[in-house]
């Protein structure tokens, strides 16, 4: 192993001795992978396609040990630090330049309880394992709409899927944690356990250690939903879109429907005709009894002249993965986002313009419905803050050629600026841009000033900086 070089904490560079890398090496059982070796590129890369980092080190942890190991080394050599779950996050903060990635991608293991009706998860778990599990069961937790998204990162974030508006946020249904702190100690965090930590956690993203896997709580779902899409002209946009949000204030916590603006991908319950054009996408999830889903999924039918539908009964884990062809690796992708309590007629006016602009076939404007369970845990129950959102808008910017970066980047600052006025002013941390720090404390409101203490208390160097960044309480004061 030839000599490294490293960025510090600081910024600057510095050597690494290839006997301090292996080192390191030897005390990683999954290995540690370099520059040179020939997984490198693989390794290195995460879903968004615009992230395009290279990392001194790339540790691949087998467990909590290995993971203690790699943040020891961090830490004692003052070396830039990330932790990669599922390699997901818009802003790919997974991966270090020249710094040392924690890899937990291995830690993909789902053990259910079905009797407590309990789930544990490894940190590199994705969706689609903890359904495959969970659902051979009956059971499912709170989790997102693509099968290939990290649990780990979803979770910290906050996270919300179909069964949100039931059965509450991915946080609300964590039961416990494994984190190792940056003094590279293991602790098991609960509402019990080191609870402020707990709640930090619950919400706070990666800023305060590295979790290497998570308990949660499971409920009764499926395996079989009423589940599906409808697709509207867009012609027929803004009689549809009132429509649903009429519809949506007095639905039941078990179905949520979505909205998606975009061009229509060449479905096969399409005619050819529409394929490519813009349309209104309502995708839904009833999780209650099924003869009710099909009875309430029938009226999202009645919002106007549907250009073509595929509703029925389907498997959870199934419907789960529908989204996945629209969501592959590698792409390029930015987003902006807002919270919104109301959907006015001015805010699907601002959006329908917004959409009408859609700068490529791959690009889109989804607005999530929450509410529900998920509104009712107090702010100050979590460090998630966002508990006043019924809606939840991403403005997905998606192509494939960097030549293109400007365009679509701007289309969707443009859809957001347009917006502003009719958001709450919070913010979706799993959403933000690597350029949007400056929303961090107004994504946390209230909670911001608490996550910072914790932040003190427990990474007072800020050694896991790379994430949505919540600077130790000491550091803001000198700042």
């Amino acid at each position: 192993m030839e000599t490294l070089t490293y960025r510090t904490l600081d910024g600057s560079l510095a050597a690494l001795p290839p006997e301090e890398a292996e080192a390191l090496a030897a005390g990683i059982r999954g290995g540690v992978i370099t520059p040179a070796d020939v997984d490198y590129e693989d390794a290195r890369r995460v879903w968004n396609g615009m992230v395009d980092r290279h990392p001194a080190l790339i540790a691949r942890c087998l467990g909590s040990q290995d993971v203690r190991h790699a943040i020891d080394f961090a830490r004692d050599h003052r070396m830039l630090v990330s932790v990669r779950g599922g390699g997901h996050h818009i802003a790919g903060n997974a991966v270090a330049e020249g710094g040392l990635v924690v890899d937990l991608s291995a830690l993909r293991g789902v053990r259910v309880d079905p009797q407590g009706r309990t789930a544990r998860v490894g940190a590199g778990a994705l969706l689609g394992d903890v359904d495959h599990e969970t659902q051979a069961f009956g059971l499912a937790t709170p989790l997102g709409i693509n099968s290939t998204t990290g649990v780990a990162g979803l979770c910290l974030g906050g996270g919300f899927g179909w069964l949100t508006r039931q059965y509450g946020l991915t946080i609300d249904n964590l039961v416990s944690a494994d984190i190792v702190t940056a003094d590279g100690q293991l602790h098991v965090v609960s509402a019990s356990q080191e609870p402020e930590l707990f709640w930090a956690l619950r919400g706070g993203g990666g800023n305060f250690g590295v979790v290497t896997s998570f308990e949660f709580r499971l409920h009764p779902v499926g395996p079989q939903v009423h589940a599906g899409l409808v697709v509207y002209p867009f012609a027929q946009a803004q009689e549809v879109l009132r429509a649903w949000r009429d519809f949506s204030a007095g639905a039941p916590r078990e179905l949520s429907v979505w909205t998606v603006l975009r061009q229509a991908p060449p479905l096969p319950f399409l005619p050819e005709s529409i394929h490519g054009q813009p349309v209104v996408v309502f995708a839904l999830v009833y999780s209650g009894a099924l003869a009710e889903g099909e009875r309430l999924a029938a009226r999202v039918l009645e919002f106007g002249e549907p250009a073509g539908s595929m509703l029925g009964v389907q498997p959870y884990a199934g419907f789960q993965t529908a989204f996945d062809p629209l969501l592959t690796p590698g792409a390029r992708n930015y987003w902006k986002s807002h919270n919104f309590q109301a959907v006015s007629d001015a805010l699907i006016d601002t959006v329908i313009r917004g959409a009408e602009a859609l700068p490529g076939p791959e690009c889109e404007v989804f607005i999530a419905q929450l509410g529900g369970a998920a509104g009712e845990v107090a702010v100050a129950d979590t460090a998630y803050a966002g508990r006043d959102a019924n809606f939840v808008m991403n403005v997905h910017g998606r192509w494939q050629e960097a030549a293109e970066d400007d365009r679509v980047r701007e289309w969707a600052r443009g859809v957001f600026h347009d917006t502003t006025p009719f958001a709450t002013g919070g913010g979706y941390v799993n959403f933000l841009t690597e350029d949007e720090s400056a929303r961090v404390d107004s994504a946390y409101g209230q909670n911001y000033a608490r996550l910072q203490k914790v932040k003190r208390q427990y990474d007072p160097d800020n050694l896991f900086r790379l994430n949505q960044n919540i600077a130790p309480a000491v550091l803001a004061r000198t700042a």
